[in-house]
Formats: structure tokens, sequence, C-alpha cells
């Protein structure tokens, strides 16, 4: 308790002793212009809300799929191996910003209407693809960490060779593997600010605005706070799983 005193509140008074607080105070912690800013850059972080939460069931949904592709053994399904592993090297390879522009600003130019045409289906689309290269990959580490016995065990009670990878290897699989998927959630959840380069107006949009509008960065530190509030309980809940998963063993 005496080191953290000591530690915390010597840098505090570091900070808030120093001849250029004042100025930084005003620049980037004024709370009138936290209170004038705040909710337009709440109700803007609710699309990131629903960006997070619909790209990351079709990422959950996507991941599984490309890596049961790639840990089946059918011959049959080789071609599609391939496919899968072409996907996964291309898509984990480009920076996320890459793909949001190159979708978002590629694929109109094409003369598309509809869903093909809205930045924010692009945007969400750019970040399905990404993120379900690495979850695909997350996935597959899993089912590889269950070993063959298990499988052999199952089919010698009689499951078939797909009803002993529903109900014996993919739930012990998504066990091991949930505190990476957590991380790359949060990881995603974050990275949804990136559809602001489509001038989609989320949290990190709408606060740009209003800097550019006042002169004054406190605007950042609100959409900050905001992102904050989602992905600070996320990382304790991966902290969570992962002692419990601790303990277990």
């Amino acid at each position: 308790m005496v080191s953290s005193v000591v530690v915390l509140g010597g840098l505090a008074l570091l900070v808030l002793t120093s001849p250029g607080w004042p100025d930084v105070q005003e620049t980037f912690f004024s709370p009138e212009a936290f209170r004038s800013s705040f909710p337009d850059i709440f109700d803007a972080f609710l699309l990131d809300v629903q960006m997070f939460l619909v790209v990351e069931v079709v990422v959950l949904v996507l991941g599984l799929v490309i890596a049961l592709v790639r840990t089946s053994r059918s011959a049959a399904l080789f071609p599609i191996r391939i496919l899968a592993a072409v996907y996964c090297d291309l898509f984990r390879g480009i920076p996320v910003i890459l793909l949001v522009y190159l979708f978002g600003f590629g694929i109109p130019t094409l003369g598309t209407s509809g869903l093909l045409a809205e930045p924010v289906f692009l945007a969400g689309l750019a970040l399905s693809l990404a993120y379900g290269a690495y979850v695909a990959e997350v996935y597959r580490a899993g089912i590889a960490s269950v070993h063959r016995t298990q499988t052999d065990s199952a089919l010698a009670v009689g499951l078939t060779q797909f009803q002993a990878l529903r109900h014996v290897v993919l739930p012990q699989a998504v066990r091991r593997v949930r505190p990476p998927l957590l991380n790359d959630f949060i990881s995603l959840q974050k990275d949804v600010a990136l559809v602001s380069v489509l001038g989609i107006l989320e949290a990190f949009r709408v606060a740009q605005i209003e800097t550019a509008a006042t002169f004054n960065y406190t605007p950042l530190i609100a959409a900050a706070v905001l992102y904050l509030a989602v992905t600070i309980p996320m990382a304790r809940i991966l902290d969570h799983i992962t002692r419990r998963g601790e303990m277990a063993r």
C-alpha cells in the first residue's frame, strides 16, 4: 500500500506541478467541453456497439467454418482447404484499415447498389473478413489441441464423425480458446473506430468533428472513456476466465 501511494502520488505530483499542466487541463480535460460534446459522441457510440455486436456474431460463425475446413482430412475438400488457407493468409496479412479503405471505396466503384453501396455494411464486411481470419486460427489451434484419442473414443461408443466433432471435440476446443477469443473481440471493439475513414459518423469521427470545431481535444477523451467503458469490463472477464481455467487445472 505504501509503495503504491508513493509511486502513484509521485506521478500525480509530477504531472500536476508541471509548468504546462494548466494548458493540458484546459485542452484535454475541460469539463465544459466534455459535457457539451458527450451526448453527440454517446449517440454515435451506439453505432459502434451495434456494428461490434453484428460483426462479432459473423466472425464467430465464419471463423468456425474456416477452422473446420482447414482441420478436415477429407481428400475431396483439398481445394477448399487451399482456399481457406489463402483466405487466412491474405486477410491476416493486410492491415485492417487498408481493408476498410479497399472495401469502402473499391466496391462502390464497381457500380454496386443496395447494401454493397452502404459504407456501414462495407466497413462491417471488411472487419468481419479480417477478424474471421484471426478467429479461424484461434479455433484451429483449439481443435488441434484436442487429442485424437478423444475422437477415437467417441467413434468407439457409436457416435458418427459429425457427432464426435459436435459433442466431444468442439466443446473442449472452444473452452480452451475462450481467453484468446475474448482478446480478439476486445481488439475488434476498438478497431470499429477505423470505419471513420469512410466518413461514417461513429464515436471517433464525431469526436474529431467536435475537436475541429472548438480546437479542444476533450471530445477525444470523451470518446476514449466510452471505449474504455466496454473494453475494461471485457478485459476483466478475460482475466476471470483465465484464472478459472488455471484453477481448474
